[in-house]
């Protein structure tokens, strides 16, 4: 770097001494040459402390701002992935617990269904077996009444019989007779029943 300045300054210097060699006849008095070893010093010694304060106060200071900047931004930029490798993480995290907690709905879902299902089942087991225990019963009160029903016929026919001769003859009579034929008469009717 402190080549570089330096060649700039001769450089510099060269072009400054060939303009002033042109403009020597305008008149103008830093251009002519009794000055120029003077200004050359002045030239020299400003461009020396110039470059002096530069590179011993400036440009250090530039050089440490930009070497804090390219630390910041590297540890930014290590930061950045940092979190960009946690928010991954905790997007499968959260992408795992979503789908553990559909499949634990799931579950929940088809173990509350399958319990309405065996308690419905349950209830209609029961209920199915207290309909056949009525209609069991039912059927056996029907039964007895069947069977108890054809004497009270029987028993209730004989009276009404007895009752309707005694009235149409006006004597009572025999009461094995009227059984006998009401016998007969609901033993027809039951085979004509049968029959049909």
């Amino acid at each position: 770097m402190l080549k570089k300045i330096i060649f700039q300054i001769f450089i510099l210097s060269f072009a400054f001494l060939t303009s002033a060699q042109n403009a020597e006849t305008g008149g103008m008095p830093q251009l002519n040459p009794e000055f120029w070893i003077s200004q050359i010093v002045w030239l020299v010694i400003t461009f020396g402390i110039l470059f002096f304060v530069l590179s011993k106060f400036i440009l250090p200071k530039i050089s440490n701002n930009l070497e804090t900047r390219k630390s910041q931004i590297l540890e930014n930029i290590e930061s950045a992935e940092k979190q960009r490798e946690e928010s991954e993480k905790k997007l499968k995290e959260f992408d795992k617990i979503i789908f553990e907690s559909k499949n634990k709905a799931k579950n929940l879902f088809n173990d509350a269904r399958q319990k309405v299902l065996d308690d419905i089942n349950k209830k209609r087991a029961e209920l199915e077996k207290n309909i056949d225990d009525e209609v069991n019963a039912a059927e056996k009160e029907i039964d007895q009444l069947k069977k108890s029903s054809h004497d009270k016929i029987t028993k209730i026919a004989i009276e009404t019989s007895s009752d309707l001769v005694k009235q149409l003859i006006g004597e009572e009579v025999n009461n094995s007779s009227i059984s006998a034929i009401v016998e007969d008469l609901s033993r027809k009717n039951k085979e004509k029943h049968n029959g049909i």
